[in-house]
């Protein structure tokens, strides 16, 4: 079960001693690869969310997962979790770990969803455009192929999307013929 506030916590508390102790970066690359580690093995985040596997078991899995790739911070961390019955919100943690690092880093993360790869070059434009347009300096840009798309692309950036995609002009040509707009004009 989610539990956004839980997750804050934990992250907030987590990041905090990682600024204390210096070592800020090293837990965010921790994280980072927990994080790339619960997205691609969905076996290992069933595993966390399980209430059948008990606690030693799920610890001693996460250990032999993550043993000699995490720091120590980083891995009495994941002990204390297990200690408080928290490592089904690890996933959770995670994400909130790495939204709190970017506020704090001052990033804004960008996606870019396009219907081709797109070039350096085209990726440096749209990071300085919009560098000049919200007045920000750390921009961290994803990019997607979407070829449903058709042309054009997509942007989404902090709860805003522009969608300058060519679906999305055939689905309002297409919602405007479904509404017979155009025939009630020539009436």
């Amino acid at each position: 079960m989610t539990n956004p506030r839980l997750a804050i916590r934990y992250a907030k508390s987590l990041l905090d001693l990682a600024q204390e102790k210096g070592q800020l970066e090293e837990v965010f690359n921790d994280m980072k690869l927990l994080d790339n580690i619960c997205k691609n093995s969905r076996e290992f985040a069933n595993v966390l969310k399980s209430p059948i596997i008990k606690e030693d078991k799920k610890n001693k899995i996460i250990e032999a997962v993550t043993a000699g790739k995490i720091s120590k911070l980083t891995a009495s961390f994941i002990k204390l979790l297990g200690i408080k019955n928290r490592e089904s919100n690890l996933p959770e943690i995670i994400s909130a770990f790495i939204e709190q690092y970017n506020v704090a880093k001052g990033i804004h993360k960008v996606k870019l969803t396009t219907a081709v790869a797109v070039s350096d070059e085209i990726k440096n434009d749209f990071i300085n455009k919009i560098k000049v347009s919200e007045e920000v300096e750390n921009i961290e840009l994803e990019t997607v192929v979407d070829e449903s798309i058709v042309g054009g692309f997509i942007l989404e950036m902090e709860g805003y999307l522009a969608d300058a995609s060519i679906r999305r002009d055939l689905n309002d040509v297409q919602k405007q013929f479904m509404n017979n707009d155009y025939i009630q004009k020539l009436r």
